[in-house]
């Protein structure tokens, strides 16, 4: 395995607006039949998540495993259903395991699973812990001078949780510069807005004073999601985050910085309607800045 050569996300979708179209209506289908929740956070990131997948990350659908390939950590595992479907799209598994999503006897779990699911590199759920893991497997492979990269998507809600703040330290101790956080910032945790719950900001001065190389994105912007996640490290012998701005439940105008979309799933009038506004963006060109 280790002599076969591993293709680049580049090219394996290059249209990454429809990508990312066809990753929420997946999703919003997922989340309906099965009666799971979390659509508004599985909105906010499918833009990074396809230009992560379909651009910029080294990874080999034919070849899951490939050991020189980046990996992925979902840390807001909540929002599995979104990289659920951009698996089955650039063809890791078959499509029509989506449709048993959140059901009994499914591969497919509300909150991401790796379990027999080819592409998923490690289970996450209870918040805060995708980035110390993710910490650790990048510490790993800087010891044994490997060179793939460790990327983690993390949610804003989560830079709340203690056990973060431990691996931002270690990884700037370390100068874990194959480590990337990419943060969701959309400014709404589960039931309030993150001003309310916890007060973040100066988010990026604090990342900056634990020794990492920070740079902020509109994230939905495909060509400044690419530029800057293929920009990475952004500093040498650092690790890089980038803070995302984005907008929870992106894509469906009534979903869209609605906290009540965290938890209630879309059904009747509410999906027919969201699918009707996800399937007119293909005719308008996507809704995804150019």
């Amino acid at each position: 395995m280790g002599s076969t050569p591993i293709k680049l996300g580049k090219g394996h979708f290059s249209d990454t607006r429809e990508l990312a179209r066809r990753i929420r209506l997946h999703a919003l289908r997922m989340t309906s039949y099965g009666g799971s929740s979390h659509i508004g956070s599985i909105f906010s990131i499918v833009d990074i998540v396809a230009v992560l997948y379909g651009l910029v990350a080294r990874v080999d659908p034919a070849v899951p495993q490939h050991p020189q390939r980046d990996r992925i950590v979902l840390s807001k595992g909540h929002a599995g259903a979104g990289i659920y479907a951009a698996l089955a799209e650039l063809g890791f598994f078959p499509l029509d395991w989506l449709s048993t999503h959140y059901q009994d006897g499914s591969k497919l779990s509300g909150h991401v699973s790796h379990k027999g699911v080819p592409g998923v590199e490690f289970s996450t759920g209870s918040l805060g812990h995708g980035l110390p893991v993710a910490t650790g497997m990048a510490y790993a492979a800087k010891l044994r001078g490997e060179n793939h990269r460790m990327f983690t998507i993390m949610s804003d809600g989560e830079c709340d949780e203690g056990s973060n703040w431990e691996a931002i330290l270690f990884a700037g101790h370390h100068g874990l510069s194959n480590l990337i956080a990419v943060i969701d910032y959309n400014k709404l945790q589960s039931l309030a807005s993150v001003e309310e719950t916890l007060r973040l900001e100066p988010l990026a001065d604090k990342w900056r004073s634990f020794g990492w190389a920070v740079q902020e994105a509109d994230g939905h912007d495909h060509a400044t999601l690419e530029a800057t996640l293929n920009a990475v490290p952004f500093e040498s012998a650092k690790p890089s985050c980038v803070i995302a701005h984005t907008t929870k439940g992106k894509g469906v105008s009534f979903m869209e910085n609605s906290v009540l979309w965290h938890y209630r799933t879309a059904r009747g009038e509410e999906f027919e309607t969201a699918q009707a506004e996800l399937a007119a963006d293909q005719n308008r060109g996507g809704y995804c800045h150019a």
